[in-house]
């Protein structure tokens, strides 16, 4: 698999919890394979590098890379010597500005775990037009943020357009069942995202808006998802959804670089499945008030090896139209969300953007990689996505 440049695939911020697990999944999964891409690690420091090395079990041989976000010499140099980098080094509005520049500089392919809409609309206002010149391909929120909900929905419209004709317009995103909740990254980029907006008040317009990474569209009022309902759809009542004011997001994101393909007038959003009559709205309304911002987690915390592969999720996507007719899809995953799911989900987009030759541009997963990814999560990362009749 190997190309042009040093290395194939540079994962960036291989020394905290998260990066830790995509480079060991990228050793284990890919040792001996035909296919295995050359990678190597990289971080602010040698020896913390080479101890990560050791303990994951991977080769010695594995190419240890000296990068540092405070440090953009440094940042062009590891972008310039790889086809894609990978980076878990977030908070992104704090640490990721130069490295997106370095690889747009250098059109080199992009991907994060990025859930900061704020940053994310920064980023294509300022390098869209570079990265569509250089050829770079920036893509953002390659985790459980928020592939399986970018894919589900895609998923489901093109069955929706196979069977019908034309896609649904109004799709319901429901997380059924989920053991394991979000990485400590996640907290500290919704708590810098609020400290933005106490900085930047007129921030908290562009956050509220379905459409703030669509620039130049808005489609129609959506469905705010912050106050707990019965749906119809599911029986059950619902609460609101931690991650949805992002996913939402990426998935108006992807229909708009795609041309609207699912419809100009789609209707989004997403909530959490809770149960049946007064036990579920007890349930729901609970859940309503509780308080994301879990204090006792911090970047680089994460679950223990066991805790990870007992955890899963199962997210139910339902498909509407007017006259009545409903399509329905799932996506599961085989490991906790915030970690185990996510770390793996990481690492094959990035085999998939050494396969995709898609144009520079700061891209969703689902607008840039689609059904190739579908199926590199399917055969190697432990997700299914299924069509339920």
């Amino acid at each position: 698999m190997a190309g042009t440049r040093d290395f194939d695939i540079i994962i960036y911020g291989a020394t905290g919890f998260t990066g830790r697990l995509v480079a060991e999944y990228l050793s284990q999964h890919y040792a001996g394979r035909a296919d295995a891409p050359k990678w190597a690690m990289a971080g602010r420091s040698a020896d913390k590098l080479a101890e990560v090395r050791d303990l994951i079990g991977a080769p010695k041989d594995t190419p240890l890379v000296v990068a540092d976000a405070d440090d953009p010499a440094s940042l062009d140099r590891m972008a310039g010597s790889a086809t894609a980098v990978l980076t878990t080094v977030g908070p992104y509005q704090l640490y990721g500005h130069e490295l997106v520049a370095a690889c747009v500089r250098a059109g080199t392919a992009y991907a994060d775990l990025c859930g900061e809409p704020g940053w994310m609309r920064e980023m294509i206002d300022t390098h869209q037009d570079a990265a569509t010149a250089s050829g770079a391909r920036i893509t953002f929120s390659c985790g459980f943020d928020s592939i399986p909900f970018d894919l589900g929905v895609h998923f489901l419209q093109a069955e929706a357009i196979r069977r019908h004709g034309k896609p649904a317009p109004r799709v319901k995103g429901r997380v059924r069942k989920m053991a394991g909740g979000a990485s400590g990254g996640t907290i500290a980029s919704l708590t810098e995202t609020l400290k933005a907006i106490a900085k930047k008040p007129s921030l908290a317009l562009l956050l509220k808006s379905s459409f703030a990474l669509t620039p130049g569209f808005e489609g129609p009022s959506q469905p705010t998802g912050l106050v707990p309902e019965y749906d119809s759809a599911t029986g059950t009542w619902t609460a609101p959804f931690v991650m949805a004011p992002i996913n939402t997001k990426n998935v108006h994101r992807t229909n708009f670089l795609l041309g609207h393909p699912w419809g100009a007038d789609l209707v989004y959003d997403e909530m959490v499945m809770t149960t049946i009559g007064d036990a579920g709205k007890a349930m729901a309304e609970a859940m309503a008030k509780a308080n994301p911002f879990d204090p006792g987690i911090k970047p680089g915390d994460g679950p223990s090896k066991e805790q990870r592969e007992n955890g899963f999720y199962d997210i139910l996507f339902i498909g509407e139209y007017p006259d009545g007719t409903v399509i329905r899809a799932s996506v599961q995953g085989d490991r906790d969300p915030g970690y185990g799911s996510t770390s793996k989900m990481l690492a094959e987009t990035g085999i998939a953007l050494l396969q995709n030759q898609g144009g520079g541009g700061i891209w969703t997963p689902g607008a840039l990689l689609g059904d190739a990814l579908v199926a590199r999560l399917t055969a190697n990362a432990g997700l299914t996505f299924q069509i339920e009749d």
